[in-house]
């Protein structure tokens, strides 16, 4: 039975109804010693106290997309089949050119959000280059099927997830694709092709999307597998013009460090409450030594980089969750490089889907200029860097739209 199937919430239901009916039905019928009495009232307890806190448990998780499946939750899934030593560009040498083509198969995507805006699918990827083996979900823009778009090639945002995180969150749990649509048929947003691939690769621990030898390449899984996969099965523009990636929590790092790390893959990075430190994840794989915090730091990245990367940074966040890692990049960062900061007020609420939800659609405004996809609607600016939190809704605190009347800058 699946752990975010309706049959197990359904199960769980029932299981903890009974669970509630049983000790009243049965408290006082009970015969025999006073032991086992004593024993059995204990056992109808402990029942409830745990279907309670399963069901709890499962309604938080499917609200969350935390865990995908039984191997995830209980720390037994392992994807990655082999982690060669590939280098400082995760390449190994391999001229990606020459790689054969590949052909994927796609099948609907299954779970709550999956069907809605068109449906979402999904293809297991065996990666070529980096050994590892998972799933990748993919979403279509409202134009990709359409006649007068036939020979058109659209965007693509990658979409990662937190720690613990399921790829299907940003659909799931963001609705990213049911808030995008509308605005994509008007022309306020560009058509992006959504990719969201697995990053829980290794049971237990947080990959921190990078390549460690002998133990997980997952920047090249993300930048280089996952890439080729989609330009190879759809109209998708070619890199780094056509490409961004988005994240929130340690997938917000994960952004960041991507686009810091290949501007040769990357245009643009969203980064929703993200850390700069890998010490921000305390089981992530690159907090483990001075040595590898500091070669997945993408302050000092940027700091150590010979040359300005020509990318673009959209980084928001709340003070001590976010906030002062995307102003310690913005002091970095030089010519070419771009960083837009959002200033989050504590009153939007706490580091939770509800807070990231609202920030989709300005982050894809965003996205929609800084790349040059598609010229944004007149009127339609980017968030302001410090809204003003009187009167506005926690949405429009979460998102950067509340009235820029009286606000205050806080640095």
């Amino acid at each position: 039975m699946s752990l975010t199937g309706t049959p197990f919430l359904c199960t769980l239901v029932v299981l903890s109804v009974a669970a509630l009916v049983l000790p009243l039905v049965l408290w006082s019928h009970l015969r025999g010693p006073r032991v086992l009495r004593a024993a059995a009232r204990a056992l109808m307890l402990l029942f409830a106290q745990g279907t309670a806190v399963a069901l709890v448990f499962t309604l938080v998780n499917n609200a969350n997309d935390l865990y995908d499946n039984w191997a995830d939750l209980l720390g037994t899934g392992d994807h990655v089949q082999q982690a060669a030593n590939l280098g400082a560009d995760g390449t190994g040498g391999i001229a990606l050119k020459r790689l054969p083509t590949v052909r994927q198969a796609f099948e609907p995507a299954t779970g709550p959000g999956m069907s809605a805006a068109g449906g979402v699918r999904v293809t297991q990827l065996r990666g070529r280059v980096s050994g590892v083996n998972a799933e990748v979900y993919v979403w279509l823009p409202p134009q990709y099927g359409e006649p007068a778009y036939r020979h058109h090639r659209f965007p693509v945002v990658e979409l990662l997830p937190g720690y613990p995180g399921s790829a299907k969150a940003w659909f799931g749990s963001l609705h990213a694709h049911e808030q995008l649509l509308p605005l994509m048929r008007d022309g306020q947003v560009a058509p992006f092709i959504l990719v969201a691939p697995r990053t829980n690769l290794l049971a237990g621990v947080d990959t921190g999307c990078a390549d460690i030898p002998g133990t997980v390449n997952a920047d090249t899984w993300l930048s280089v597998d996952v890439p080729k996969m989609v330009t190879d099965n759809f109209r998708a523009q070619s890199a780094p013009r056509g490409w961004a990636v988005a994240g929130y929590s340690a997938g917000a790092h994960c952004a960041a460090r991507l686009a810091v790390a290949h501007p040769d893959r990357y245009r643009a990075a969203v980064s929703l409450s993200g850390y700069d430190d890998p010490i921000g994840e305390r089981d992530s794989l690159t907090a483990q030594s001075p040595a590898l915090r500091a070669a997945n730091n993408p302050c000092l990245m940027l700091r150590r980089s010979p040359v300005p990367p020509r990318i673009a940074l959209y980084l928001s966040g709340q003070p001590h969750d976010g906030y002062e890692a995307a102003v310690a990049l913005e002091q970095t960062a030089k010519a070419p490089t771009t960083v837009h900061v959002v200033y989050i007020p504590k009153s939007a609420g706490g580091h939770t889907m509800a807070l990231w939800r609202p920030q989709v659609v300005p982050a894809f405004r965003w996205l929609t200029q800084e790349m040059g996809a598609r010229p944004v609607t007149a009127g339609r600016a980017a968030p302001p860097r410090s809204p003003s939190t009187g009167g506005a809704t926690p949405a429009e605190l979460a998102s950067g739209t509340a009235s820029r009347a009286d606000a205050v800058r806080r640095r």
